[in-house]
């Protein structure tokens, strides 16, 4: 029987757990807080973040990291990616040796720049053929509620990636293969900034059009910093591309696009936070995003107005004024 470890106990983390067990695997939840694993033990739910979702039984959950990590093949992370450093740093230890780590996280280290599985290697010392990212459309409550839903899980090592598609596949969860870690990782991460522009101009009212517009013209942002940084152009029109960034601009259900429109319809930075109560990634990595895109000279307006409205230096309203202004120009793909 395989065992999984996953950590920690928010939203996706509980979700990919549920889903792991659900497909045959033993799961071991890190919680930090013991009132969360004691009712993940107890009543086989996460209220804090799944209130309503049952929980297999051969999912549990423990406050300690070296118990959820010990024997596990698989050790999934799913937590805050500007916390990833700090965490791995005590957990690395606790990794066994053949143990392959597959990433949740969506985002980019702000003060490095780097990817999260670049931070895995860097802190944890593992060698690419262990490290994965599973990523998709896979907005956690309707997962949870086995609604259908697939994702991509890319590792250079094909064995390792195909070994958790059979851990992890489910009569409602369906996960493919891929090997361009690069590509689905920057999907993954740059989806949520243009989420935060569609919120905004969701929330200052405007419509359809402007919502097409934003996320056609913002995948093309993310495949031109893709390109730039070797990634598999085909990556962006699949999964963890498109739609990826289709499900959390669509969805009332992202925190990113949520955010965004809290602050399109007026409230605050902090009020905003507040209402979305959970972590927002493009929040976090908008400016991680617009300084590599910078390193790499690629243009990306949108995420440049997004992280300009994140840090106050430009109005919300003056926002789509910023994009429509833009000296006109031919489209090409990527371009």
């Amino acid at each position: 029987m395989v065992r999984v470890a996953v950590l920690s106990a928010g939203s996706w983390g509980t979700t990919m757990a549920k889903v792991f067990a659900d497909a045959g695997s033993d799961v071991m939840v890190h919680a930090r807080r013991p009132e969360v694993a004691d009712a993940i033990n107890g009543r086989h739910e996460n209220p804090a973040y799944l209130p309503g979702v049952t929980l297999p039984d051969r999912l549990w959950a423990t406050t300690s990291a070296p118990e959820a990590l010990e024997g596990a093949a698989h050790v999934v992370l799913s937590i805050p990616a500007q916390t990833l450093r700090t965490n791995l740093a005590a957990w690395a230890p606790h990794i066994g040796a053949d143990a392959v780590v597959v990433s949740l996280m969506k985002g980019v280290e702000t003060h490095s720049g780097l990817r999260m599985t670049q931070v895995i290697h860097d802190v944890a010392g593992i060698g690419p053929e262990r490290v994965a990212i599973l990523s998709g459309p896979n907005l956690a409550r309707e997962v949870a509620a086995q609604q259908p839903a697939a994702a991509v899980i890319a590792c250079p090592d094909e064995s390792a990636a195909a070994a958790l598609q059979q851990a992890c596949h489910t009569h409602y969860f369906r996960p493919y293969t891929g090997t361009d870690v690069v590509g689905c990782e920057l999907g993954g991460a740059v989806k949520n900034v243009i989420a935060l522009g569609v919120g905004l101009a969701t929330g200052l009212g405007l419509g359809d059009n402007a919502r097409a517009l934003l996320i056609t013209r913002g995948l093309a942002e993310t495949a031109r910093l893709g390109a730039a940084m070797g990634a598999n152009p085909l990556t962006f029109s699949g999964l963890a591309g498109a739609g990826d960034l289709i499900a959390t601009c669509s969805s009332p259900l992202s925190r990113n696009r949520t955010f965004g429109e809290h602050l399109g319809r007026g409230l605050t930075f902090e009020d905003a936070t507040a209402a979305t109560k959970q972590t927002v990634e493009g929040v976090k990595s908008c400016r991680a995003v617009l300084d590599l895109a910078a390193d790499l000279e690629v243009e990306m307006p949108i995420t440049e107005v997004v992280s300009s409205v994140i840090a106050g230096t430009l109005s919300v309203p003056d926002a789509a004024v910023a994009l429509m202004s833009r000296t006109p120009k031919p489209e090409r793909y990527g371009v």
